[in-house]
């Protein structure tokens, strides 16, 4: 059989070619300044709109007009009583759904019978709105700080908890089998195995439950508080300062650009095989 190459008249180094790799994987990069960038020129085209009287300054007031009141309530003292009490709930209502949500999720994961018991129940009771649930709160616990952190508790529970179980669940079974072949004991397995597999689950649930949690605080605070994002927001838009109303808006976007960046801090740190 004759030679394709001598049919054709190339010779056989000329008929090969290097081929680009193609199995990097996907990993996706985001670039360090282009969301800064973007947000930059969103808030400079806002900024011309209302300068520019395009839009009525009562509806959607210009940044440098919010800038203003932010910096007027810091002055005040204003704007930190209502962070620090919005904060200090947030904080107690995070920390306590939080761990009772790790426990029940790795319980669910790891026992057959809490599995059997506890997946029913989250089923039945995550699907209720928490806000729903704040005045039987306020008369089980009392006019307070109580009910608000309960709310968030709940909230960040139900969260929590799910995110731990599937992330359990996602673990290699054959990572498990092999750890269980060399006898190694079950607490060993749970900490070296099962804990590093479900970290990036645990990690993404906390993202999702910082938001859960800040959403609730606003809703309790709107319905029953004096001081706080969300009565501040409210007494604001109940009285027109649209200015003073978008100034908490952005307080809270504030915190929640900062507790994103601490999950990214924690993920570089605790998944750094990724």
């Amino acid at each position: 059989m004759l030679d394709r190459a001598a049919q054709t008249g190339t010779p056989k180094d000329a008929a090969t070619r290097r081929v680009r790799f193609r199995g990097a994987g996907f990993v996706p990069a985001s670039s360090r300044f282009g969301g800064w960038i973007g947000l930059a020129l969103v808030i400079a085209v806002w900024q011309l709109a209302g300068s520019l009287r395009w839009v009525n300054p009562l509806f959607l007031p210009a940044p440098s007009a919010i800038a203003k009141a932010i910096y007027e309530l810091a002055i005040s003292g204003a704007l930190w009583q209502h962070v620090s009490v919005s904060l200090l709930r947030i904080g107690a209502g995070w920390l306590l759904g939080t761990a009772a949500g790790v426990a029940v999720g790795f319980a669910i994961g790891l026992s057959r019978v809490a599995r059997s018991v506890g997946i029913t129940f989250i089923s039945a009771l995550f699907p209720i709105p928490k806000i729903a649930l704040l005045p039987l709160l306020i008369l089980w616990l009392g006019i307070g700080e109580e009910p608000k952190v309960a709310t968030i508790a709940l909230g960040v529970f139900f969260s929590t908890a799910i995110s731990v179980y599937s992330g359990v669940d996602a673990v290699p079974r054959n990572l498990i089998r092999m750890a269980q072949s060399f006898n190694v004991p079950f607490a060993t397995i749970v900490r070296k195995v099962i804990w590093p597999g479900a970290l990036p689950s645990i990690l993404a649930g906390f993202r999702i439950t910082a938001s859960v949690a800040l959403l609730l605080v606003v809703s309790a605070e709107m319905i029953g508080a004096q001081y706080g994002i969300g009565a501040f927001v409210l007494q604001a838009g109940n009285l027109m300062q649209t200015d003073q109303l978008l100034a908490g808006v952005v307080i809270l976007s504030v915190f929640g650009l900062a507790v994103g960046k601490v999950i990214n801090w924690l993920e570089t740190r605790l998944l750094h095989w990724r």
